[in-house]
């Protein structure tokens, strides 16, 4: 077991005074087997009120609703988990689902459809295209293998770009360009899922292994994919890793763009753009330290 603390400051700058509209934050990350949530401190300016809810994917959502105007919204997530092994090639796939293809149960699939539909439309055919390298009707492969290709074909053949705009790459932008940020490396990985009658979804997190570089440093994405018998699966194709304790999720999603860690809107009387700056920090907590107050002076997780 790791402890770890999670400093995630997200600052938004405005040319005037403006007005900010209630903001939507999934910062709180999904506790399970593998991670317990010691403490979550959330600091917000300007003067809000904050409610959290649930929303349809399960996912802990903070709304922060603002009581007064402001040229400035900082928001500073800082949270101390503990982060338990979790070995992730240590997984049963039901007999039925062992070679690709197969069929889900009906029971299960009645719940998973909403995740088997392609999301990007028209149809893409660049995408149909491009998996054809890796799998054609009539053709028999096991399940994970068929996965672990794609994964890993990202990874090695598209060029790792970090992305400050907002917004995901379509799939076919994506292999038009050979490149993209984990957004939309994770999109094309499950579009290629959807593509191929597997549930898919979207998952934003934190990677924070200082073994992979690509990532580091900033909010992360990959995909987690429904096998029977195994459950939902991470895959991280800006790694071409299967996702394990270096992956901390905060939320799932079944459209690329439905779970940025911040979302929001402002009124302003003029048109303007506002500066964003993202600050993503890991400490891991030694041994001897027990409050949250003594890590803030920690080493930052850092690539290698």
């Amino acid at each position: 077991m790791r402890r770890l603390q999670i400093k995630h400051v997200t600052t938004y700058q405005y040319a005037e005074t403006v007005t900010l509209l209630p903001h939507k934050l999934l910062l709180h990350p999904r506790e399970g087997h593998d991670v317990r949530i010691e403490s979550n401190d959330l600091a917000i300016y300007p003067a809000h009120d904050l409610r959290w809810q649930r929303d349809v994917y399960d996912n802990t959502v903070a709304v922060a609703t603002f009581t007064e105007p402001g040229n400035r919204l900082c928001i500073d997530s800082r949270i101390v988990l503990q982060h338990y092994d979790d070995r992730p090639l240590d997984f049963w796939v039901a007999d039925h689902a062992v070679r690709y293809p197969f069929l889900y149960d009906p029971a299960e699939y009645a719940d998973l459809c909403a995740y088997i539909l392609p999301i990007y439309s028209p149809a893409e055919p660049l995408v149909n295209t491009w998996l054809q390298a890796f799998w054609q009707p009539g053709q028999g492969v096991e399940t994970y293998v068929l996965l672990d290709r794609i994964n890993r074909a990202i990874a090695r053949d598209f060029t790792y770009r970090q992305r400050d705009e907002p917004g995901v790459q379509t799939p076919a932008t994506t292999l038009a360009k050979r490149a993209g940020s984990c957004r939309d490396f994770a999109a094309l990985f499950c579009e290629s899922c959807h593509y191929l009658g597997l549930a898919a979804r979207f998952v934003s997190g934190y990677q924070c292994s200082p073994l992979y570089a690509r990532g580091l440093g900033a909010t992360h994405a990959w995909s987690e994919v429904y096998l029977p018998g195994a459950g939902w699966k991470g895959f991280d194709s800006t790694n071409g890793q299967l996702v394990g304790n270096e992956h901390i999720v905060l939320a799932v999603g079944r459209h690329p763009e439905s779970v940025p860690p911040v979302s929001g809107s402002f009124l302003a009387a003029t048109r303007q753009s506002p500066v964003m700056q993202v600050v993503v920090e890991v400490a891991e907590i030694p041994d001897g330290i027990a409050s949250a107050a003594e890590v803030d002076d920690l080493p930052r997780v850092q690539p290698v």
